[in-house]
């Protein structure tokens, strides 16, 4: 079987969220499975020489961007096993401020799509399945069906986009769909939707599967609350979807060999976890105490992660326990100055952290006695994985991949504490239901991390799940 990964970002070459994440790890599962999983993306500027060094150029070639055509330079790369294709066009891909957000985004990731579907040939690689992700890929599965699916050399692909968050759907003007994206007016209809351009839209309609990154995030965008409006897309095709988990990669992210925390630990010696907390409390100038709960948040402050909850009901938690809380992020102002109150009103027990700085997350999570996660909506979410990785015990709102992955320890048999709705109350509820089991019964808690930390949410689990996904894509 031959899986063509296509995405905008993967590690370790370029990153902005979890889709970096899951296209650096996922092909590296699927290749320990012997499925012959090889990844394109744009070669940016902003790729680091380190790895550009390891590039060998392979061909350039023209590709079709509507009524024009562009330089495409096809160049390959293989790290850990896995064999990347990066896509070079200085004009679309050289560019300062970030990969995405730039004015012809469309233009950019249309050539992009088009790129991977004229390569194919060049570099002597006929995928079974091209397994497209997000808006930036979204045209692939729409070329495929306009301009490719008859042509010889390409009969009988099959095509998988992954929706990793729906929000972000690339919405256009339908005056681009001839001169931008060269979809001839009679097709208009598979990427029109709501009088847009709607490439998320396309790529549903077009694909043979659609999946999400956990079941309840595929159960949650059939939902009006969840879809950003295209339930009613989702809802003719879900006959299509599905959703898979999303994993970690549990060798990067092990207390035992992580360079970046203060001191390894394992479960069976967990007490040097306190090492890490007490270090960390001198670094953020907060009360040094081992024995108080530490609860730590990493996240981007904006209001779908739940921080107005959290704004909501923080001095409820200050006032009421002993806790400490620490947050790493940045985001929206409102949230950012509120924080910073908390700061100067709790001194010595509140600390905020501006910005986003990978070691000082790590160290969090090895730290952090809790992790709260309260999200509004959360398609798998990877933090809570993290954390149980740390034996860090994560408090999360029941949404998308967080019901999937954490449950509650109400039973005496889950790895968490959970709630329901999306209200202050149910959350400072789980809150103090977590502070009391870390203060009034040492024992419980133990045996609550030693579940939390024995958690498989490694790529291989997600891996299996891909593969039996691939083969009922191509039985069908």
């Amino acid at each position: 079987m031959k899986i063509l990964y296509c995405a905008s970002e993967a590690l370790p070459f370029s990153a902005t969220g979890g889709l970096a994440d899951v296209a650096g790890s996922l092909p590296k599962a699927l290749r320990k499975r012997l499925i012959g999983c090889r990844v394109v993306l744009p070669l940016y500027d902003s790729i680091s020489q380190e790895f550009k060094d390891k590039m060998k150029f392979l061909t350039s070639i023209s590709v079709p961007v509507a009524w024009r055509r562009q330089y495409c330079g096809i160049f390959e790369a293989k790290i850990d096993g896995v064999i990347y294709y990066l896509i070079d066009n200085q004009y679309y891909f050289k560019r300062s401020g970030g990969i995405y957000g730039h004015f012809d985004d469309a233009e950019r990731f249309s050539f992009f799509s088009r790129a991977i579907l004229e390569m194919l040939p060049y570099i002597d690689f006929k995928p079974d399945i091209i397994h497209t992700n997000d808006w930036q890929t979204a045209l692939v599965p729409a070329y495929y069906r306009l301009f490719y699916a008859n042509d010889s050399w390409y009969q009988g692909i099959k095509t998988l986009f992954t929706i990793h968050n729906i929000q972000y759907q690339g919405q256009y003007g339908t005056e681009i769909l001839e001169d931008v994206f060269g979809i001839p007016k009679y097709s208009s209809q598979l990427l029109e939707f709501n009088k847009d351009v709607n490439l998320m839209k396309g790529a549903i309609e077009c694909s043979n599967w659609v999946s999400t990154v956990s079941p309840t995030y595929a159960e949650e965008i059939l939902d009006p609350w969840f879809s950003h409006g295209l339930d009613p897309i989702l809802h003719e095709r879900s006959w299509k979807l599905s959703g898979i988990l999303n994993g970690i990669d549990t060798v990067n992210y092990d207390p035992e060999t992580d360079k970046d925390i203060f001191e390894n630990y394992n479960i069976e010696s967990f007490k040097k976890k306190l090492e890490n907390k007490q270090r960390l409390q001198e670094r953020l100038n907060l009360e040094v105490n081992p024995t108080v709960p530490l609860i730590g948040m990493v996240t981007r402050l904006v209001a779908h992660k739940g921080l107005d909850l959290v704004k909501a009901g923080v001095d409820n938690i200050m006032e009421n326990s002993n806790a400490q809380f620490v947050i790493l992020g940045s985001g929206e102002l409102e949230y950012e100055n509120f924080f910073r109150w908390m700061q100067e009103k709790y001194p010595g027990r509140f600390s905020l952290c501006l910005g986003f700085v990978p070691e000082l997350s790590r160290k969090i999570y090895a730290a952090a006695d809790i992790f709260l996660m309260p999200s509004k909506s959360e398609p798998c979410g990877l933090s809570q994985m993290i954390s149980l990785r740390y034996g860090t015990i994560p408090i999360v709102r029941e949404t998308g991949g967080l019901k999937d992955s954490i449950t509650d320890s109400g039973d005496g048999l889950g790895n968490g504490f959970t709630f329901k709705t999306y209200n202050t109350g149910d959350m400072l509820h789980s809150v103090h239901r977590a502070l009391g089991a870390y203060n009034k019964d040492k024992k419980g808690w133990q045996m609550l991390v030693e579940r939390a930390m024995e958690c498989d949410n490694s790529w291989g689990k997600s891996a299996g799940e891909y593969i039996r996904l691939y083969k009922k894509i191509l039985e069908s």
